[in-house]
């Protein structure tokens, strides 16, 4: 599923119109990416978890030449995924 369909389902399954859920979409998603950006993790009960993940800086290779380079310190957005969602997903299906 991408974001038109997301935004579809939800104008479908709410009764509104295409804008509206776009809307409604755009501002939850802003509202969740500006959260992580800020360092905030964020928890949806039955669905998972996204945290900020800070890595150091370490020693890589370029895997073109070979070539030992720095890699600098990043931080970057993981999703946990929550028990309901997991056993969900691993539900057989008759």
């Amino acid at each position: 599923m991408n974001k038109s369909e997301l935004i579809e389902a939800l104008a479908e399954e709410m009764d509104i119109p295409i804008r509206e859920a776009a809307s409604i979409t755009n501002t939850i998603i802003d509202t969740m990416s500006n959260a992580l950006a800020r360092g905030e993790s964020i928890e949806i009960r039955g669905f998972g978890s996204f945290v900020v993940k800070e890595y150091e800086s370490y020693t890589g290779r370029n895997p073109k030449t070979g070539e030992k380079i720095k890699v600098s310190p990043k931080k970057l957005p993981f999703f946990k995924v929550g028990k309901d969602l997991r056993e969900q997903v691993n539900q057989e299906t008759d």
